[in-house]
Protein backbone atom coordinates (compact mmCIF):
# COMPACT_ATOMS: atom_id res chain seq x y z
CA UNK A 1 0.00 0.00 0.00
CA UNK A 2 1.81 3.07 -1.42
CA UNK A 3 1.45 6.32 0.57
CA UNK A 4 -1.11 7.76 -3.21
CA UNK A 5 -3.56 5.45 -1.78
CA UNK A 6 -3.44 6.16 1.79
CA UNK A 7 -4.20 9.93 0.54
CA UNK A 8 -6.70 8.92 -1.74
CA UNK A 9 -8.55 6.75 0.96
CA UNK A 10 -7.66 10.13 3.68
CA UNK A 11 -9.95 11.86 0.98
CA UNK A 12 -12.86 9.56 0.68
CA UNK A 13 -12.71 9.77 4.39
CA UNK A 14 -13.07 13.09 4.35
CA UNK A 15 -15.66 13.04 1.67
CA UNK A 16 -17.65 11.02 3.62
CA UNK A 17 -17.62 12.67 6.94
CA UNK A 18 -19.04 16.14 5.38
CA UNK A 19 -21.61 14.57 3.09
CA UNK A 20 -23.09 11.91 4.84
CA UNK A 21 -24.84 14.47 7.30
CA UNK A 22 -24.84 17.63 5.71
CA UNK A 23 -28.32 17.03 3.49
CA UNK A 24 -26.36 17.30 0.54
CA UNK A 25 -26.16 13.57 -0.85
CA UNK A 26 -22.65 11.88 -0.07
CA UNK A 27 -23.80 9.12 -3.01
CA UNK A 28 -23.46 12.18 -5.53
CA UNK A 29 -20.12 13.82 -3.87
CA UNK A 30 -18.35 10.25 -4.06
CA UNK A 31 -19.56 9.19 -7.54
CA UNK A 32 -18.05 12.85 -8.81
CA UNK A 33 -14.91 12.05 -6.44
CA UNK A 34 -15.19 8.49 -8.30
CA UNK A 35 -14.08 9.71 -11.53
CA UNK A 36 -11.51 12.52 -10.28
CA UNK A 37 -9.51 9.96 -7.79
CA UNK A 38 -9.95 5.83 -8.72
CA UNK A 39 -8.88 3.94 -5.75
CA UNK A 40 -6.16 0.78 -6.84
CA UNK A 41 -9.04 -1.74 -6.03
CA UNK A 42 -11.53 -4.28 -7.43
CA UNK A 43 -14.95 -3.34 -8.50
CA UNK A 44 -16.41 -5.63 -6.06
CA UNK A 45 -14.45 -3.97 -3.04
CA UNK A 46 -15.20 -0.05 -4.30
CA UNK A 47 -18.87 -1.48 -4.24
CA UNK A 48 -18.17 -2.50 -0.56
CA UNK A 49 -15.94 0.78 0.49
CA UNK A 50 -19.13 3.19 -0.52
CA UNK A 51 -21.36 1.47 1.77
CA UNK A 52 -18.82 0.53 4.60
CA UNK A 53 -16.94 3.30 5.37
CA UNK A 54 -20.15 5.03 6.48
CA UNK A 55 -19.41 2.82 9.89
CA UNK A 56 -16.61 5.41 10.21
CA UNK A 57 -19.55 8.36 10.62
CA UNK A 58 -22.15 6.81 12.26
CA UNK A 59 -19.78 6.02 14.70
CA UNK A 60 -19.26 9.67 15.74
CA UNK A 61 -22.87 9.54 16.37
CA UNK A 62 -22.81 6.95 18.98
CA UNK A 63 -19.80 8.76 20.50
CA UNK A 64 -21.68 12.63 21.04
CA UNK A 65 -24.69 11.09 21.21
CA UNK A 66 -24.53 8.29 23.89
CA UNK A 67 -26.36 9.76 26.93
CA UNK A 68 -29.52 10.51 24.33
CA UNK A 69 -28.63 6.76 23.13
CA UNK A 70 -28.08 4.20 25.16
CA UNK A 71 -31.24 3.00 26.86
CA UNK A 72 -29.74 1.35 30.38
CA UNK A 73 -28.55 2.92 33.59
CA UNK A 74 -26.80 1.07 36.13
CA UNK A 75 -27.22 2.99 39.14
CA UNK A 76 -26.97 -0.01 41.91
CA UNK A 77 -28.37 -2.36 39.74
CA UNK A 78 -29.20 -2.07 35.46
CA UNK A 79 -32.43 -0.42 34.91
CA UNK A 80 -33.76 0.97 31.61
CA UNK A 81 -34.48 4.65 30.58
CA UNK A 82 -38.07 3.91 29.63
CA UNK A 83 -37.82 7.31 26.93
CA UNK A 84 -35.09 6.21 25.43
CA UNK A 85 -36.69 2.83 24.76
CA UNK A 86 -39.67 4.00 23.40
CA UNK A 87 -37.59 5.98 21.05
CA UNK A 88 -35.61 3.33 19.57
CA UNK A 89 -38.86 1.97 19.02
CA UNK A 90 -39.91 4.82 16.81
CA UNK A 91 -36.41 4.48 15.51
CA UNK A 92 -37.58 0.71 14.40
CA UNK A 93 -40.26 1.69 13.10
CA UNK A 94 -38.92 4.54 11.14
CA UNK A 95 -36.12 1.83 9.56
CA UNK A 96 -39.15 -0.64 8.63
CA UNK A 97 -39.74 0.84 5.20
CA UNK A 98 -36.12 1.24 4.11
CA UNK A 99 -35.32 -2.40 5.22
CA UNK A 100 -37.51 -4.06 3.63
CA UNK A 101 -37.05 -2.16 0.06
CA UNK A 102 -33.55 -2.60 0.64
CA UNK A 103 -33.56 -6.56 1.53
CA UNK A 104 -35.72 -7.51 -1.02
CA UNK A 105 -34.98 -4.96 -4.25
CA UNK A 106 -31.49 -3.73 -3.41
CA UNK A 107 -29.62 -5.20 -6.73
CA UNK A 108 -33.05 -4.31 -9.38
CA UNK A 109 -32.87 -0.84 -7.50
CA UNK A 110 -29.02 -0.40 -7.83
CA UNK A 111 -29.15 -1.82 -11.58
CA UNK A 112 -32.16 0.37 -12.48
CA UNK A 113 -31.46 3.77 -10.50
CA UNK A 114 -27.43 4.03 -9.87
CA UNK A 115 -26.51 6.37 -12.69
CA UNK A 116 -25.39 9.80 -13.08
CA UNK A 117 -29.38 11.13 -14.18
CA UNK A 118 -30.79 9.59 -11.33
CA UNK A 119 -28.25 11.21 -9.16
CA UNK A 120 -28.11 14.30 -10.91
CA UNK A 121 -32.33 14.64 -10.97
CA UNK A 122 -32.85 13.86 -7.48
CA UNK A 123 -29.82 16.12 -6.40
CA UNK A 124 -32.13 18.88 -7.79
CA UNK A 125 -35.81 17.75 -6.92
CA UNK A 126 -34.64 17.63 -3.26
CA UNK A 127 -32.96 20.84 -3.57
CA UNK A 128 -36.07 22.21 -4.68
CA UNK A 129 -38.56 20.82 -1.70
CA UNK A 130 -35.92 21.88 0.38
CA UNK A 131 -36.26 25.54 -0.68
CA UNK A 132 -40.20 25.35 -1.06
CA UNK A 133 -40.53 23.52 2.43
CA UNK A 134 -38.72 26.17 4.27
CA UNK A 135 -40.08 29.31 2.50
CA UNK A 136 -43.45 27.40 3.39
CA UNK A 137 -42.74 27.05 6.71
CA UNK A 138 -41.09 30.47 7.60
CA UNK A 139 -42.36 31.82 10.80
CA UNK A 140 -43.85 29.38 11.69
CA UNK A 141 -44.07 27.65 15.32
CA UNK A 142 -43.06 23.87 14.87
CA UNK A 143 -45.56 21.56 16.45
CA UNK A 144 -43.11 18.78 17.71
CA UNK A 145 -39.93 20.00 19.18
CA UNK A 146 -38.45 16.94 21.18
CA UNK A 147 -37.82 13.30 19.64
CA UNK A 148 -40.37 12.29 22.90
CA UNK A 149 -43.13 14.34 21.21
CA UNK A 150 -43.10 11.99 17.58
CA UNK A 151 -45.49 9.76 17.12
CA UNK A 152 -44.88 6.48 15.81
CA UNK A 153 -46.87 7.35 12.46
CA UNK A 154 -44.74 10.50 12.15
CA UNK A 155 -41.60 8.16 12.71
CA UNK A 156 -43.00 5.51 9.98
CA UNK A 157 -43.42 8.88 7.71
CA UNK A 158 -39.85 9.51 8.15
CA UNK A 159 -39.18 5.90 7.64
CA UNK A 160 -40.64 6.22 4.36
CA UNK A 161 -38.62 9.10 3.21
CA UNK A 162 -35.60 7.34 4.06
CA UNK A 163 -36.94 4.21 1.82
CA UNK A 164 -37.32 6.84 -1.06
CA UNK A 165 -33.12 8.06 -0.03
CA UNK A 166 -32.57 3.91 -0.34
CA UNK A 167 -34.12 3.48 -3.44
CA UNK A 168 -32.78 6.53 -5.31
CA UNK A 169 -29.54 7.70 -5.31
CA UNK A 170 -28.55 11.25 -5.02
CA UNK A 171 -31.47 11.91 -2.55
CA UNK A 172 -29.19 12.00 0.69
CA UNK A 173 -30.77 10.12 3.40
CA UNK A 174 -30.44 12.55 6.01
CA UNK A 175 -31.94 14.97 3.46
CA UNK A 176 -34.67 13.33 2.49
CA UNK A 177 -35.47 12.21 6.35
CA UNK A 178 -35.38 16.13 7.67
CA UNK A 179 -37.40 17.18 4.64
CA UNK A 180 -40.28 14.26 5.63
CA UNK A 181 -39.90 15.84 9.57
CA UNK A 182 -40.14 19.24 8.38
CA UNK A 183 -43.24 18.93 6.07
CA UNK A 184 -45.13 16.93 9.10
CA UNK A 185 -44.11 19.91 11.75
CA UNK A 186 -40.80 18.78 13.44
CA UNK A 187 -38.19 21.76 14.03
CA UNK A 188 -35.49 21.62 12.48
CA UNK A 189 -33.09 20.37 15.49
CA UNK A 190 -35.34 17.58 16.33
CA UNK A 191 -35.23 16.46 12.65
CA UNK A 192 -31.80 16.12 12.36
CA UNK A 193 -31.11 14.50 15.74
CA UNK A 194 -33.80 11.79 14.59
CA UNK A 195 -32.15 11.58 11.69
CA UNK A 196 -28.65 10.89 13.27
CA UNK A 197 -30.16 8.53 15.47
CA UNK A 198 -32.19 6.84 12.69
CA UNK A 199 -28.56 6.10 10.40
CA UNK A 200 -27.28 3.75 13.47
CA UNK A 201 -29.31 0.84 12.59
CA UNK A 202 -29.55 2.17 8.92
CA UNK A 203 -25.95 1.88 8.61
CA UNK A 204 -24.96 -0.76 10.50
CA UNK A 205 -27.56 -3.04 8.90
CA UNK A 206 -26.35 -1.78 5.27
CA UNK A 207 -22.78 -2.25 6.06
CA UNK A 208 -23.02 -6.10 7.62
CA UNK A 209 -25.07 -6.67 4.40
CA UNK A 210 -22.19 -5.08 1.50
CA UNK A 211 -19.60 -6.83 3.84
CA UNK A 212 -21.55 -10.38 3.58
CA UNK A 213 -21.88 -9.83 0.09
CA UNK A 214 -18.47 -9.03 -0.22
CA UNK A 215 -17.41 -11.68 2.12
CA UNK A 216 -14.10 -11.37 4.52
CA UNK A 217 -11.13 -11.98 2.60
CA UNK A 218 -9.35 -8.85 2.50
CA UNK A 219 -5.77 -7.92 1.26
CA UNK A 220 -3.66 -5.99 3.72
CA UNK A 221 -3.99 -3.47 1.10
CA UNK A 222 -7.99 -2.87 1.32
CA UNK A 223 -7.71 -3.35 4.92
CA UNK A 224 -5.63 -0.32 5.19
CA UNK A 225 -7.81 1.44 2.96
CA UNK A 226 -10.88 0.82 4.42
CA UNK A 227 -9.44 1.06 8.01
CA UNK A 228 -8.13 4.87 7.00
CA UNK A 229 -11.30 5.84 5.25
CA UNK A 230 -13.21 4.76 8.35
CA UNK A 231 -10.96 6.35 10.85
CA UNK A 232 -10.85 9.91 8.70
CA UNK A 233 -14.77 9.67 8.04
CA UNK A 234 -15.33 9.48 12.08
CA UNK A 235 -13.16 12.03 12.82
CA UNK A 236 -14.83 14.59 10.15
CA UNK A 237 -18.03 13.35 11.10
CA UNK A 238 -17.80 14.48 14.96
CA UNK A 239 -16.90 18.16 13.13
CA UNK A 240 -19.58 17.98 10.98
CA UNK A 241 -22.61 17.15 13.01
CA UNK A 242 -21.54 19.60 15.71
CA UNK A 243 -21.22 22.13 13.15
CA UNK A 244 -24.84 21.08 11.37
CA UNK A 245 -26.12 21.53 14.99
CA UNK A 246 -24.87 25.15 16.21
CA UNK A 247 -25.91 25.97 12.20
CA UNK A 248 -29.43 24.93 12.17
CA UNK A 249 -30.23 26.53 15.55
CA UNK A 250 -29.89 29.69 13.80
CA UNK A 251 -30.86 29.26 9.71
CA UNK A 252 -32.86 27.15 7.69
CA UNK A 253 -31.95 24.52 5.36
CA UNK A 254 -32.12 26.58 2.44
CA UNK A 255 -28.43 27.41 1.58
CA UNK A 256 -28.51 23.06 0.97
CA UNK A 257 -31.08 23.18 -1.23
CA UNK A 258 -29.31 25.80 -3.60
CA UNK A 259 -26.40 23.76 -3.21
CA UNK A 260 -27.46 20.52 -4.22
CA UNK A 261 -29.15 22.15 -7.65
CA UNK A 262 -26.15 23.51 -8.29
CA UNK A 263 -24.26 19.92 -7.60
CA UNK A 264 -27.09 18.55 -9.78
CA UNK A 265 -26.78 20.71 -12.52
CA UNK A 266 -22.80 19.73 -12.65
CA UNK A 267 -23.37 16.29 -12.17
CA UNK A 268 -25.71 16.53 -15.18
CA UNK A 269 -23.06 18.43 -17.15
CA UNK A 270 -19.96 16.69 -16.54
CA UNK A 271 -21.32 13.40 -17.47
CA UNK A 272 -22.70 14.65 -20.17
CA UNK A 273 -19.82 16.13 -22.05
CA UNK A 274 -17.80 13.15 -21.84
Amino acid sequence: MNLIEILKAVIFGIVEGITEWLPISSTGHMILLDEFIKLNVSYEFMEMFLVVIQLGAILAVVVLYWDKLFPFTFDHRIGIDKEKFVMWFKIVVATIPAAVIGIAFEDDLNRLFYNYITVAVMLILFGVLFIVVERYHRNKTAKVNSIADITYGAAFIIGVFQMIAAAFPGTSRSGATIIGALMIGISRTTAAEFTFFLAVPAMFGGSALKLLKFGLHFTSGEVMVLGIGMLVAYVVSMVVIRFLMGYIRKHDFTVFGWYRIGLGLLVLAWFGIR
